[in-house]
């Protein structure tokens, strides 16, 4: 094997540059601040062996929102950070259509993403106190993508375009409803 290195670099200066370069990298990989889990073949951590994308956090970092296609599938995942563990969504993920592009309010309670579960792209709310979805661009005439949704669960933008280039909309869920607060804000949860 080393007189194939050495064929391969004949100048022994630059086999010891690479090789101590190589230290150098390897090393400093153990010092860094990446608290990543390792990527497993089952279904029950962040990482798959499958595409992983569009990953957003709570306010308060506990939860992280992602699309993944893990099982032949789209769908979206909640990891919660604190236990390193996925959260069931139950009803969130339709069979015979994607979920993706999520985001969750401060606390992680409301969640929106975008599904084609009518033969066309919608934004959907879904509640995790309730397991229940809602449309919300139901009634919207052309293509929706990128849903954010505000840290209290009353506003959810998303680009469309109607008009016929893409535009920021904004959907105002209105007074009355339960806001998500986080545990450690300064405000009451309470009602607007």
């Amino acid at each position: 094997m080393r007189s194939q290195l050495i064929d391969i670099f004949p100048n022994r200066v630059s086999l010891k540059l690479i090789l101590a370069t190589m230290g150098v990298v390897l090393g400093s990989c153990q010092n860094s601040r990446y608290i990543t889990p390792p990527t497993q073949t089952i279904s029950a951590t962040l990482n798959s062996t499958s595409a992983e994308k569009y990953a957003n956090f709570s306010h308060d970092g506990h939860y992280l929102i992602y699309t993944s296609d893990r099982n032949s599938k789209r769908s979206v995942y909640l990891f919660d950070l604190k236990r390193r563990r996925l959260m069931a969504l139950p009803g969130l993920n339709q069979p015979g259509s994607m979920q993706s592009q999520a985001d969750l309010s401060a606390d992680g309670r409301y969640i929106v993403y975008r599904s084609e579960q009518l033969g066309k792209s919608d934004i959907y709310l879904y509640d995790r106190l309730t397991a229940k979805s809602q449309n919300i661009t139901k009634n919207f005439i052309g293509e929706v993508r990128h849903p954010s949704i505000s840290g209290n669960g009353r506003f959810i933008s998303f680009e469309g375009n109607r008009s016929g280039q893409w535009d920021i909309e904004i959907y105002d869920r209105g007074l009355g409803i339960d806001l998500s607060i986080p545990r450690n804000s300064p405000l009451p949860p309470s009602k607007p």
